[in-house]
């Protein structure tokens, strides 16, 4: 009998939580559902978290759609106080600081209060309520949970990598010896691996020898939510930057190294332009700042809701995004394409890209006409595009559907219908 496969989706960012990670794991179940998938997301429930956008508005429509979610408890809080309601204040602190440091020094994951939580609220789960099982990660425990899950099921697992695990570019350290072995071992029993980026998956199949698995499936935009959009009005022409910064190869500087040089060669437009910072990393963009003498041209707005981060995005006159300003690239260095370059790009809006030479970040988005690279040492190069910015010359969009998600579902889509067994596919 013909019926729609079944997906077990693990991710521990999912909305309402106000997180990037979200926006891949959102747009994966809603693209997926009209291609024939009954879908189950496992999550931790909306109450855990400190930060979340309109949870009543996910509620309705994933009702209305058949979207099903097992929604489990999150032990050990203090792990992720960034992100989990937990006793922050004076005593709890204190006491979350030493459990923060003993799990560090004992090996022991930041979300394992997740895993056994998800392990419990699965446990009823048999093999006839699975196809395959999918696990998104950031964090990894979800990769393990997956193997786990499938192993008892006896069903086939696959795993989206949206960051790099053990290989992650902005850690700077060597990773534990413990991590890469799990790792190594949620590879070799996976069916299937997606990554968001070409140089990310050629660095992951060195170290893991992975071949035919591995399958690249990059970040896009949601056309629907950015037709939506209504561009906010600045009144003047505005640069936005939106996100976190990762020090030292994710900074603000060279940026503001050349708004300084734009400063002083058009010194009549002083209220012409303004940079625009959307996030919690102010103190970043204020030391540089007022090192470049620009604190009267940029406007902070803090975290705000995503919504309101993307209706400046479609009124700013210009994007900056931001992977990596390291001269001595690596593989990881190229493979950085962060998600935010794919939001401005669905909602039409010119992109300052500042990545190393032959970055995966400049190769997937050429086709769309939007993006202007440059690498962290090119400021002259970035002063005299941001001259045309500023005098109404922008760069003109081409073929931005590739990377629209109506496109790159149907790549997921047939990853997971190939891992499945024959008598499960429809």
């Amino acid at each position: 009998m013909n019926r729609n496969a079944r997906l077990l989706f693990l991710t521990w960012n999912f909305p309402p939580l106000r997180s990037a990670g979200c926006v891949r794991t959102w747009n994966i179940v809603k693209y997926l559902k009209p291609l024939g998938w009954d879908i189950t997301v496992v999550t931790p429930h909306p109450s855990v978290f400190r930060h979340l956008d309109v949870p009543e508005d996910i509620d309705a429509y994933l009702k209305h759609e058949g979207i099903g979610r097992i929604m489990t408890d999150h032990q050990w809080r203090c792990l992720v106080p960034e992100h989990l309601n937990c006793w922050d204040e004076k005593l709890g602190w204190l006491a979350g600081g030493i459990c923060r440091t003993l799990a560090r020094r004992m090996g022991v994951d930041k979300d394992a209060g997740w895993t056994k939580a998800v392990e419990r609220a699965c446990s009823g789960l048999t093999a006839d309520d699975v196809d395959i099982i999918l696990a998104s990660g950031p964090p990894f425990g979800a990769f393990s949970l997956a193997k786990r899950l499938a192993e008892r099921l006896g069903r086939p697992y696959v795993l989206d990598y949206r960051d790099p695990w053990t290989g992650n570019p902005h850690h700077g350290h060597l990773p534990p010896l413990a991590a890469v072995k799990r790792e190594a071992a949620a590879l070799r029993g996976c069916a299937a691996v997606t990554i968001v980026s070409p140089s990310w998956g050629l660095a992951l199949g060195q170290r893991f020898g992975i071949g035919a698995k591995l399958h690249i499936l990059t970040n896009g935009y949601d056309s629907g939510e950015m037709a939506d959009i209504k561009p906010y009005d600045f009144g003047h022409c505005a640069f936005v930057y939106a996100g976190i910064f990762y020090p030292p190869k994710r900074v603000i500087t060279p940026f503001l190294a050349a708004l300084k040089l734009l400063k002083e060669s058009l010194p009549d437009s002083a209220d012409k332009w303004y940079f625009h910072y959307y996030g919690v990393d102010e103190t970043h963009i204020q030391g540089q700042a007022d090192r470049f003498g620009l604190a009267d041209r940029i406007v902070y707005h803090g975290r705000v809701p995503r919504q309101e981060v993307l209706s400046a995005v479609k009124g700013a006159n210009l994007s900056v995004v931001i992977t990596s300003v390291a001269e001595q690239d690596t593989l990881e260095d190229k493979g950085i394409v962060t998600g935010k370059i794919f939001e401005a790009i669905g909602l039409g809006t010119p992109i300052l890209l500042i990545a190393p030479l032959s970055s995966d970040a400049e190769a997937i988005t050429e086709p769309t006409g939007l993006v202007k690279r440059f690498t962290g040492t090119e400021i002259q190069g970035m002063v005299s595009f941001l001259k045309d910015v500023v005098g109404g010359q922008g760069l003109e969009p081409k073929n931005s559907e590739i990377c629209s998600w109506t496109t790159i579902s149907k790549n997921l889509d047939a990853t997971l219908r190939r891992c499945m067994t024959p008598d499960k596919t429809n």
